[in-house]
């Protein structure tokens, strides 16, 4: 199993180009696998993927906005993340509070995912917070109305913090799930790997099981540097593992 960093942990790092391709040399030093990206810097894709290369690093993923897998947008999207490598893309969060919302939000990525898929055999996920496991009207949750449309990159600290057991919503929903984040916290503010109370040794387990290939570390609030921050939680995943 390999470990990749949602590079929004260390942003505080990056303005531009130059920060970024900066950013992927520290994060290799560190020891991470690869990276699942949050936003580009106004850099084009060959750059960065000729930095990837150069370390030996992975693009497993990114989070974009919805509006980037809408209409002429589609193309361009997953021409730049086929440049890059990535077997999948994805967006943090979409709009999900109602029925309507969560269909118009699935029916985006799902319309994605077929065009990624066909193109370049491309899916297309859902990162999600902890709303997406709160009821709606007859009791549907918003991650199942997504979910049943895109694939599903589950945020495990957030889905806890929601109530969830993680080692059941993974192991049953393996056949849609492509990616995890891996991320502590307590009540609900994120912490370093190991310092918060998520059940981090059920996600591994299920992970395992599920022959899940990478995991995501991200913190959303590091300290007390986005660097030192994901160095302590690589360190700890790598002593659970």
């Amino acid at each position: 199993m390999k470990i990749a960093v949602q590079v929004y942990s260390v942003r505080e790092h990056i303005n531009d180009t130059e920060t970024l391709l900066k950013a992927l040399e520290e994060i290799k030093k560190i020891g991470y696998d690869g990276v699942e990206f949050a936003g580009y810097f106004n850099t084009d894709a060959a750059t960065i993927k000729a930095k990837l290369d150069e370390l030996g690093l992975v693009a497993v993923g990114g989070h974009i906005g919805l509006g980037d897998f809408e209409g002429e947008n589609l193309e361009k999207t997953i021409e730049f993340q086929n440049i890059l490598g990535v077997k999948a893309i994805g967006v943090g969060g979409a709009p999900h509070s109602t029925m309507l919302e969560c269909a118009h939000t699935g029916c985006v990525l799902g319309k994605a995912q077929e065009y990624a898929m066909e193109k370049y055999g491309m899916k297309v996920y859902y990162h999600n917070h902890c709303e997406e496991f709160e009821a709606m009207d007859k009791g549907i949750l918003p991650i199942d109305v997504i979910g049943g449309c895109c694939s599903l990159e589950i945020d495990t600290y957030w889905s806890f913090h929601a109530g969830m057991d993680n080692y059941k919503f993974i192991t049953e929903n393996k056949d849609n799930i492509i990616l995890l984040h891996v991320k502590d916290g307590i009540d609900g503010k994120p912490k370093a790997l190991g310092e918060g109370n998520c059940d981090i040794p059920a996600v591994v387990k299920a992970a395992k099981e599920i022959g899940m290939e990478w995991l995501i570390v991200e913190n959303d609030d590091p300290v007390p540097t986005g660097f030192e921050d994901i160095t302590r939680s690589l360190k700890y995943l790598k002593s659970i593992i």
